[in-house]
């Protein structure tokens, strides 16, 4: 195996900053300020964030999958209900989010509970993906073991003749799940390795605005 060493790399992290005014904001309302920096200043897969969740061993996977709503609800993604993180998500519903945009040397840490969405939801969603979108939630079995990519290709090829000119039921083993955020930690890179750090956490109290809007005790940590 060769033998690489990184120890010389650096990077100086000088494009923005968080004040201890930030730490006035609603959390939600901050985050999704800096999904709209993200998709105007065109970062490479904006939506993306790695889902960590953790098994019955407690050992923790996390893996990248895409962010499709976000709301006062929470974080909305898809995805197998019979796959390995939705297997680990039924045992454990607690989970975490990353969300790294490196052309603004930004972080978002998420974590909180996770639930699954309605059948409605779910069903409204799936009619709205392109049909061999459809077809690859149809047909595949996420997480299982195949014996070939061939014997992928061939079930997808089997449902376009299936589901020509037919609508795709959307398969019960698909849908949704929404993240209820307890816990949001914004990172901005700053020069000489002393990033901004600013968490928020739910009232433990559970108190609410006038507004009806859950209150946050925030907090600046050090990088």
């Amino acid at each position: 195996m060769p033998n690489r060493d990184y120890h010389a790399h650096r990077q100086s992290y000088e494009m923005g900053a968080l004040t201890d005014e930030f730490l006035k904001h609603n959390p939600l309302i901050l985050f999704q300020s800096w999904m709209d920096d993200a998709f105007e200043k065109q970062v490479d897969e904006p939506t993306a964030m790695t889902l960590s969740t953790v098994d019955n061993n407690l050992q923790p996977h996390s893996r990248i999958v895409l962010l499709k709503a976000f709301n006062e609800q929470g974080f909305i993604f898809y995805t197998h209900y019979a796959s390995d993180k939705g297997k680990q998500i039924e045992s454990s519903p607690r989970a975490a989010l990353n969300f790294f945009w490196p052309q603004l040397e930004r972080q978002v840490r998420v974590e909180g509970m996770i639930e699954k969405m309605s059948a409605q939801a779910s069903d409204t969603y799936f009619q709205s993906r392109p049909l061999d979108s459809q077809l690859s939630a149809y047909i595949s079995q996420q997480s299982q073991e195949i014996t070939s990519r061939s014997e992928l290709e061939q079930r997808m090829a089997q449902a376009k003749i299936d589901y020509q000119n037919k609508p795709v039921p959307r398969p019960e083993h698909w849908g949704g799940y929404c993240l209820t955020a307890n816990y949001i930690e914004f990172w901005q890179g700053r020069p000489n390795r002393l990033h901004d750090r600013l968490s928020f956490k739910k009232d433990p109290a559970n108190t609410q605005t006038l507004a009806g809007m859950q209150t946050w005790l925030s907090a600046r940590l050090c990088p």
